[in-house]
């Protein structure tokens, strides 16, 4: 950074978990095995959605794509946090920082209306059933994802040109272990109230939008379930929105409390925590979460494991053959 009628910053330092510098190889060890699971987790969904028949609905689509997402914007920062605890130099050029907040910005909002999408699929599979596979057909289901990837590179985009066209004077140290839009602005001499208010209205705007979308959707879904007559037809109903629905608590709560909450010095450290939990915990959570509570992947999962142990058995009964 060098300082004079005009400053340029040429690199940033990510301040991370420095006041746990004496734990810096456990948080390493730690955070390593969360994204190795979040990445084997999201792609082993991606692929059995892929290669089984059972799975080939509008529900899985969705849930496809989201798992996608969910590895793009624990991928833009995660790395980086690793690097910084094994080595001493935390720097991270401007460039890779503007990359960094336009790849998690866009992923993670996108992951906003996914959840989104995902609600009002189970609102149509549920009360409007007859007319499922014409509602969400293909090109149907096809425009919706599309749209959430254009939502999350437009909101992406507006705060990383507005971000970055600010100048930097106080300091290019980001006390902060990514690069993220508060902790960003608190090192700007330029005017930042537009940015602010850029923040709340956007942020405000997904997060207000997509919530309304799922609790309408679930308003609905839950006052059908409740005039179905049939108990075991309440039952399979819940257990197909149970997962949904813990994903969804997960990940509204969590960034709710990050962005929609005043922002103060004392909260800097609660922050890092949530977008911890935010941004590298959840995206691990969420394979798990449809893994666990979904008889469908679960019936998958254990016919991929009966292939596997066929195909085992074969190859040692035709290595015992071509020995003898």
């Amino acid at each position: 950074m060098t300082q004079g009628n005009v400053t340029e910053v040429t690199e940033f330092i990510l301040v991370g978990f420095n006041g746990q510098h004496k734990f810096r190889l456990v948080l390493f060890i730690v955070f390593l095995v969360i994204y190795m699971t979040s990445m084997v987790g999201n792609i082993g969904m991606i692929l059995l959605i892929k290669t089984d028949s059972r799975l080939q609905t509008p529900m899985y689509f969705f849930l496809q794509h989201l798992a996608f997402v969910d590895m793009c914007y624990t991928s833009a920062i995660t790395p980086k946090m690793l690097q910084n605890f094994i080595v001493e130099n935390q720097s991270i050029s401007f460039m890779g920082c503007v990359m960094q907040l336009l790849v998690y910005a866009s992923f993670a909002t996108s992951d906003c209306y996914l959840l989104a999408v995902m609600a009002v699929d189970r609102y149509v599979a549920i009360c409007n059933p007859l007319h499922y596979p014409i509602v969400m057909s293909q090109t149907i289901c096809i425009q919706l994802v599309l749209g959430s990837y254009v939502m999350g590179s437009i909101n992406g985009s507006v705060h990383t040109r507005f971000t970055f066209s600010l100048s930097f004077c106080k300091s290019n140290i980001i006390n902060h272990f990514f690069c993220d839009v508060p902790p960003i602005l608190s090192l700007s001499c330029s005017r930042i109230n537009i940015n602010i208010k850029l923040l709340f209205v956007f942020v405000g705007f997904n997060l207000t939008f997509t919530v309304m979308v799922i609790i309408f959707s679930y308003i609905y879904i839950l006052s059908a379930i409740l005039k179905m007559s049939s108990t075991a037809g309440r039952k399979k109903a819940f257990s197909t929105c149970a997962s949904h629905l813990t994903a969804v608590t997960i990940f509204y709560g969590t960034l709710s409390y990050m962005y929609l909450r005043p922002h103060s010095n004392t909260s800097e450290e609660n922050m890092k925590v949530a977008s911890t939990f935010y941004g590298i915990v959840i995206p691990m959570l969420n394979p798990l979460i449809y893994s666990l509570r979904n008889k469908e992947v679960k019936q998958a999962l254990k016919g991929l494991g009966k292939k596997y142990h066929t195909g085992l058995n074969l190859l040692k009964f035709s290595t015992t053959m071509h020995q003898a």
